[in-house]
């Protein structure tokens, strides 16, 4: 079964588009399953009631999942410790990246990192993008 982690934080409004648009666009494809990830309760409800099929919150359950994945999506700041107004923890974001798992992250702007070169694109645009690279990646039409 295809394991894909969904990563968020503060309100879980990112991750839960990002579930509920995963949901609709592998609704025929390969046996999968999304798992939603949280930083706080607020955000991995959110994502549950998204359509994530499974749900965990803290720092010990990102860290014990994300090497299990096969794809972790998520904003930008959860490969950067003190990220999202320090709700990444070092340990998140060392476990994230040390991950096996293709990562797709949405450069969403973090107060302290600017990424140069990156154009302004509108959330719904980066959304859209981010489900169309899974699916891509496992080939699901």
């Amino acid at each position: 079964m295809l394991q894909i982690i969904v990563i968020d934080g503060m309100g879980g409004g990112i991750g839960s588009q990002v579930v509920s648009q995963l949901q609709t666009a592998l609704a025929t494809g390969p046996n999968y399953e999304i798992l939603a990830l949280g930083t706080n309760a607020a955000a991995t409800t959110k994502m549950v009631r998204a359509g994530a099929h499974r749900g965990a919150t803290g720092e010990n359950a990102i860290c014990f999942c994300v090497p299990k994945a096969r794809v972790i999506v998520g904003p930008l700041g959860i490969i950067m410790p003190n990220g999202m107004l320090g709700e990444i923890t070092p340990k998140i974001a060392t476990a994230v990246v040390a991950s096996p798992a293709k990562k797709f992250l949405l450069p969403i702007s973090q107060t302290h990192v600017e990424l140069v070169g990156m154009s302004e694109v509108p959330l719904s645009l980066l959304l859209k993008e981010v489900v169309e690279r899974v699916r891509q990646q496992f080939k699901v039409d």
